[in-house]
């Protein structure tokens, strides 16, 4: 391995070295505290389920995710938000799952310009892949949701799922059902006649969402053939892609205002409107490169349909004419045949495996 490549996966080769990490035990999660004197001592919860130690299974290139001290992972937990992931009874009308926004075949997002929530509305943004979402240190593009959890109940209440002011009765729904009802009480430590609530379920989705790690390419395994090797020598050194796409999942986790949608409808501020600064207007987020190849359309706005295209838009370096652009920025001076090598080493990072898939996923329009 090359010394740059080494530089650029230091932080990851940092927590490989270490001691091997023990599998994360899960903590008890639900209610503490006595009954009030001279009332009925509450029904006692249901057995925990046996936590089953979580063992990772990193893909090569890749380190084990970080998780919150307030939802360990467990295999029940697993397994249980893998189930929630594909139910469509999440959706305020039934009609879509988590999976209906990020499917195998698009690279873990939908393929269309603007998402699509129920009652076919289009929302005002692409749909990003969740490959690798267990390493965002922020969710969206703007960054709004500052953890995983707080991302998931921020799309069931939003247009995603629609679900809006009803998620504490949906949630209680879907708790109820006889094929979740025991396994919530038990994960979660709930008494008898406790209800589920949107911050259980947003734990289970979010601890399976954890698992869903992309590496194992050859980029990781240092196996890439003669075009994919001279587009990773242009994308760390001439194309300077990586001081935006850097480290093992290809992005800073910064914001970057790089021209895209300033001039197309109604304004979307981006950072700035999270942030209420100036300085942070049309400002996203960079994207992840994981599974890049199967995630068209591009940027925030998906207004670039494919991925040379998209390729020549940030190393040209945009519209040269507005203010504000991220300094780092510019036109590489890269020739046609150096475009097409960065585009076949994008293309190895195409995600070797997929998420199994629960049920019927059929969505109209999707």
């Amino acid at each position: 391995m090359s010394a740059p490549r080494l530089a650029l996966l230091a932080p990851a080769l940092a927590l490989l070295v270490g001691a091997c990490p023990q599998p994360t035990k899960p903590r008890g999660e639900g209610p503490a505290g006595a009954a009030a004197a001279g009332e009925p001592a509450p029904a006692p919860p249901a057995a925990a389920i046996p936590p089953e130690q979580w063992t990772w299974t990193i893909p090569r290139g890749l380190s084990e995710p970080p998780v919150p001290e307030d939802n360990p992972m467990s295999a029940a937990k697993v397994e249980l938000g893998h189930q929630l992931f594909f139910d469509k009874r999440l959706s305020v009308d039934g009609s879509r799952s988590c999976y209906s926004c990020h499917q195998n075949h698009l690279g873990n997002a939908d393929g269309r310009v603007k998402a699509l929530g129920p009652g076919d509305k289009d929302l005002p943004r692409n749909t990003p892949t969740i490959w690798n979402i267990a390493y965002h240190t922020a969710y969206y593009w703007d960054g709004r949701a500052p953890t995983l959890e707080k991302q998931m109940i921020g799309a069931w209440k939003g247009g995603n799922m629609a679900v809006g002011d009803g998620v504490d009765a949906k949630a209680a729904e879907i708790g109820a059902l006889p094929e979740y009802k025991e396994r919530f009480r038990a994960i979660f430590q709930l008494s008898e006649g406790e209800a589920v609530t949107p911050d259980h379920v947003a734990k289970a989705i979010s601890a399976y969402e954890r698992t869903l790690l992309c590496g194992d390419t050859p980029w990781d395994t240092n196996t890439l053939e003669a075009a994919p090797l001279r587009g990773w020598e242009l994308f760390r050194g001439k194309g300077a892609c990586v001081t935006c796409h850097t480290g093992p999942n290809f992005t800073d986790g910064l914001y970057h205002n790089v021209g895209v949608g300033a001039q197309q409808g109604e304004r979307d501020l981006g950072r700035g409107a999270i942030t209420k600064d100036e300085a942070d207007n049309d400002r996203f987020r960079t994207p992840t490169l994981r599974g890049v190849a199967d995630t068209a359309p591009y940027f925030h706005d998906g207004s670039v349909a494919e991925l040379r295209a998209a390729v020549v838009a940030m190393a040209k370096g945009g519209d040269r004419s507005l203010t504000g652009l991220d300094p780092n920025f510019a036109d590489r001076g890269l020739s046609d045949p150096e475009i097409d090598d960065i585009v076949a080493f994008l293309r190895t990072l195409t995600c070797p495996n997929n998420l199994v898939v629960i049920g019927d996923q059929a969505v109209v329009g999707i």
